[in-house]
């Protein structure tokens, strides 16, 4: 059962601190701080290991931060940033995510993202992911927020419908794929494999040269 905590205040003290030295100049205390906070109250109430929990909120919090200095002109490296959104971040968005990160290197910038994250990664995902070379073990299920999706260049949208968040001026790219929840990796295989034939198709597309 999820473990419900504090606002984290004292644990997210060292995160807090990280950040402030990654995003001085750039943001103040306060903004990073109340991006920590509900980055940590995002996942306090469906996590099993509350240990786990300032470093799961230091992270999401980073990328969050990365994202509102794109949105608001601070970063202006011209790579294109990309965002996977699939219902529970456990399995089709997550494995696109790790391919295109795998593939592309520094040369582009990845998120994901689900409309009803799960508690954990897709076990016959990792595994499929896994004989390919990539891990995405350490990846963690997350929502997805408004600056992330105003960041991006495009959204891959992977059966979430409706739920999906919808930005005018946004490009959208529909990937339908079959879900591998509760599915065995001899089932993933295919679905893995398929998301890898889109995700070089992209990188294409964006003119960024594969790296494998």
């Amino acid at each position: 059962m999820p473990v419900r905590v504090g606002s984290g205040t004292d644990q997210c003290r060292p995160a807090a601190t990280h950040l402030r030295r990654q995003f001085d100049g750039t943001f103040g205390e306060e903004t990073i701080e109340r991006f920590l906070h509900s980055s940590y109250d995002q996942f306090a109430n469906r996590s099993t290991i509350p240990n786990y929990l300032p470093l799961l909120a230091e992270r999401f919090a980073r990328q969050r931060l990365h994202a509102l200095a794109k949105v608001e002109g601070h970063i202006t490296d011209g790579k294109p940033v990309v965002l996977f959104l699939c219902v529970h971040n456990a399995g089709r968005s997550q494995m696109a995510l790790g391919f295109f990160q795998h593939l592309a290197g520094d040369g582009a910038v990845a998120w994901s993202g689900g409309s009803e994250p799960g508690n954990e990664i897709n076990p016959s995902a990792i595994d499929a992911m896994s004989e390919r070379g990539i891990d995405i073990s350490r990846e963690f299920t997350k929502p997805w927020t408004e600056e992330i999706v105003r960041a991006a260049d495009v959204v891959v949208t992977m059966g979430c419908g409706d739920a999906c968040p919808v930005f005018p001026g946004k490009r959208y790219l529909d990937w339908t794929l079959d879900d591998p929840a509760g599915q065995s990796v001899d089932d993933v295989r295919p679905i893995r494999d398929e998301i890898e034939r889109r995700v070089r198709g992209l990188l294409d597309d964006l003119g960024v040269a594969a790296q494998h």
